[in-house]
């Protein structure tokens, strides 16, 4: 079943309003609503939070600081596993094609790196929470230039590709799916908790690896965790490995 979602009224009228028809979510004027999550307004960002007691903090996209700052000021280069996974080698910078944005932790580094990366997220929730994070991005003049190499689609990303003409195909296309996460890291525990809670368990992952070797130039990157089965058990063409990850790489299959 999937969780209750309501839009908390807290002054920012217009845009509750405007967010709350499309997400086609009820608008509440109360904190003390009977939903499982509510979408609110709050310190200049738009977050989600658990309406019940003793409920972990909000979870909301900030590129600004938190885990991404780290990952960006500490240089995450192009020898790292996740550069090495979508195909970046010295002279060549791949277009991505991130079909799991979730979040848009991983599209964050790689367009720190230099690389145009399309993101493409179904859950309507999770795609205005990160619209929300590139938005406040792209006020701030330390990260202006970063995002505007990342773009947002909402839909099925197996639609979306099945569609794709050939000539906007990808040079790699990077997926993500939903895993049972076991990390001890509480905000990585809250975070995966709710994408988990909003998104359901992966359903569709061999279907995707499937269209996205059918769409990707130059290869299909699949980022699991290091003891994890391979998606739709089907053995990759070679791996790049990381100490808690690994990245499966699949080669692309013929075009139609």
């Amino acid at each position: 079943m999937k969780p209750t979602i309501s839009i908390l009224a807290t002054g920012e009228t217009e845009k509750e309003e405007a967010l709350a028809k499309r997400l086609s979510c009820p608008l509440s004027r109360s904190p003390a609503i009977s939903s499982d999550f509510c979408l609110e307004y709050a310190q200049g960002r738009l977050q989600l939070r658990q309406c019940t007691a003793g409920a972990p903090g909000p979870v909301y996209v900030d590129f600004s600081q938190g885990k991404a700052a780290h990952r960006r000021r500490q240089g995450e280069g192009r020898r790292s596993p996740l550069a090495r996974a979508v195909g970046m080698k010295p002279g060549f910078t791949p277009r991505v094609l991130d079909a799991t944005a979730g979040f848009g932790s991983d599209a964050f580094v790689l367009a720190t790196l230099g690389c145009e990366v399309r993101m493409v997220e179904q859950s309507p929730v999770v795609h205005a929470l990160l619209q929300d994070g590139l938005y406040r991005a792209g006020e701030t003049d330390e990260l202006r230039d970063i995002v505007s190499r990342m773009s947002l689609m909402h839909g099925n990303a197996i639609e979306i590709l099945s569609a794709m003409d050939e000539s906007s195909c990808p040079d790699s296309i990077y997926l993500d799916p939903m895993y049972p996460h076991k990390g001890k890291n509480a905000l990585a525990k809250k975070e995966m908790y709710t994408l988990q809670q909003l998104l359901g368990p992966d359903q569709q992952g061999g279907q995707l690896l499937d269209v996205a070797r059918r769409r990707a130039i130059k290869r299909v990157a699949v980022k699991r965790p290091a003891r994890a089965p391979f998606l739709a058990d089907l053995t990759p063409d070679f791996q790049v490995r990381a100490p808690k990850t690994r990245y499966d790489i699949y080669l692309p299959t013929r075009r139609e």
